[in-house]
C-alpha cells in the first residue's frame, strides 16, 4: 500500500500536524539554516515596505556554465538539490555549495554563480519581496 502523508507545517511555531495513512512512519524535520546574515556574514536588510510577494524558482545551471553578474534587492534563500555550485561576490568572497547545502543569498551585492562540474546544478530559491521590486538585477558592462 502506498503511504500518503498530508502535512501542514507551521514554521512560526515550529510544530507539525500530520495525518498519515498506510504504514506508520517517522516525520523528520531538519533545520537547514536559521540566520540573520547572508552567507558572507553581512546582516540581512530590513524587509521592504509594500504588498508582499513570494517567488519560488527552480534554477538549473548547465555544466561548465557561469551566471551573469547580478544582485538581488530582496532577501532570498535556497537549497542546492543536485550538482555543485560556486558563488563569488564582488569582493571575491567565495562559497562552495554541494547538493543539500542551503544558501542565504547576498542582498544588494554583485555576485555570480558558476557550475564548474560535469553535471547540471539545480537549486530551489525562495524570494521574500514586494510587488514592483525585481528579484534580480543584471550588472551592465
Amino acid at each position: 500500500m502506498k503511504k500518503i502523508v498530508l502535512c501542514l507545517f507551521f514554521t512560526v511555531l515550529i510544530t507539525t500536524s500530520c495525518r498519515t495513512t498506510g504504514a506508520p512512519g517517522k516525520i523528520e524535520v531538519v533545520k537547514l539554516v536559521e540566520t540573520t546574515q547572508s552567507w558572507d556574514g553581512t546582516p540581512l536588510p530590513d524587509y521592504l515596505q509594500g504588498n508582499p510577494k513570494i517567488t519560488v524558482l527552480r534554477i538549473t545551471i548547465p555544466p561548465q556554465s557561469k551566471l551573469e553578474t547580478h544582485k538581488h534587492l530582496e532577501i532570498n534563500a535556497g537549497v542546492l538539490l543536485r550538482g555543485a555550485l560556486t558563488v563569488i561576490s564582488q569582493n571575491q568572497d567565495t562559497l562552495y555549495l554541494k547538493a543539500g547545502d542551503p544558501i542565504v543569498e547576498l542582498v544588494d551585492t554583485w555576485h555570480y554563480g558558476e557550475n564548474e562540474g560535469n553535471e547540471p546544478a539545480e537549486i530551489i530559491v525562495f524570494y521574500a519581496g514586494v510587488e514592483g521590486v525585481p528579484i534580480t538585477v543584471l550588472k551592465e558592462d
